[in-house]
């Protein structure tokens, strides 16, 4: 078991930057890989990146390549999510999870057992 607490999010205007963070607790962290994804609402929950449990591969889903940088500190049990240019389409909910599956990266929501509860971001235009 792994719970997962998410901070960071906020109001930024478009341009702007914000890092998230995803704070682990329980089993060791390294077990796991880990991934964010974002919900908006009227909108299912969309994959954004994902790191395996080392750190040395992640997974950008095309829309944040080259935006969005996500790595983990596995010595502080935590995943960042490091947010620039951000737009006002990137507004939603942004969520951690954890798999039990460390490699490779995973894209798919169904693939993690783990959520936190989510933290607002708001893009203003």
């Amino acid at each position: 078991q792994v719970q997962l607490v998410e901070s960071g999010g906020g109001l930024v205007q478009a341009g702007g930057s914000l890092r998230l963070s995803c704070a682990a607790s329980g089993r060791t962290f390294s077990s796991y890989g880990m991934g964010w994804f974002r919900q908006a609402p009227g909108k299912e929950r969309e994959f954004q990146a994902a790191i395996s449990g080392s750190g040395g591969s992640t997974y950008y889903t095309d829309s944040v390549k080259g935006r969005f940088t996500i790595s983990r500190d596995n010595a502080k049990n935590t995943v960042y999510l490091q947010m620039n240019s951000l737009k006002p389409e990137d507004t939603a909910v942004y969520y951690c999870a954890a798999t039990e599956r460390t490699y490779p990266p995973r894209t798919n929501a169904y693939a993690y057992e783990y959520w936190g509860q989510g933290t607002q971001v708001t893009v203003s235009s």
